[in-house]
């Protein structure tokens, strides 16, 4: 999976950009909040990435913030909302205000984002309700380095963040990312 890429921005064109990175061109998807922090084309640009494979194309979305690259991640993970639709919600809110919205259960500033109905709204409110920590991001996205790369793992092979969070929680600090895994893995077989 792509992470993270850092080059030179070649061209704006919202809500899509292309980035060359050691002479490849690649044509990322950006939030409105990551491309109005974009710097001028030419200028040197890293983007924390998120990289979709279906049957018919590979699309690449690209963030500011690891916090914004979580909140992505937990977006789609919701029945119903794609890629699309996760980056016109961080598009209308920024993480905190989405936070702050979940925390206040406010569908009325969910249905403003395009393309959510009222449905769609409270869908977003239940499933979001405690993933969203009080410091206005991701749970998910705590972890950095090695454990991060683990708890991504677990959740890749399906488990749910709170699965993943507690196995991690039972590991040594000090494990490389394969032995985490298998560790992790001991620990969720019990």
């Amino acid at each position: 999976m792509i992470g993270r890429l850092s080059g030179t921005l070649l061209e704006k064109h919202p809500p899509q950009i292309c980035l060359d990175v050691q002479g490849v061109g690649y044509d990322i998807d950006v939030p409105m909040s990551t491309f109005y922090q974009l710097p001028e084309v030419g200028q040197a640009c890293t983007l924390h990435t998120h990289l979709v494979v279906r049957d018919d194309a590979h699309a690449l979305f690209g963030f500011a913030t690891q916090a914004e690259r979580a909140t992505f991640r937990q977006l789609i993970r919701i029945s119903g909302v794609g890629a699309k639709l996760a980056l016109a919600v961080l598009s209308g809110l920024t993480v905190a205000e989405l936070a702050e919205v979940i925390a206040q259960q406010d569908s009325s500033r969910l249905v403003r984002v395009p393309g959510i109905g009222k449905k769609t709204a409270e869908r977003l409110l239940l499933e979001l309700k405690g993933k969203l920590d009080n410091n206005m991001a991701p749970v998910s996205a705590a972890p950095e380095g090695g454990r991060g790369d683990i708890l991504h793992a677990l959740a890749a092979l399906g488990y749910s963040d709170k699965e993943a969070t507690a196995a991690l929680q039972k590991l040594p600090a000090d494990l490389s990312v394969s032995e985490g895994i298998k560790q992790a893995l001991k620990v969720l077989a019990r």
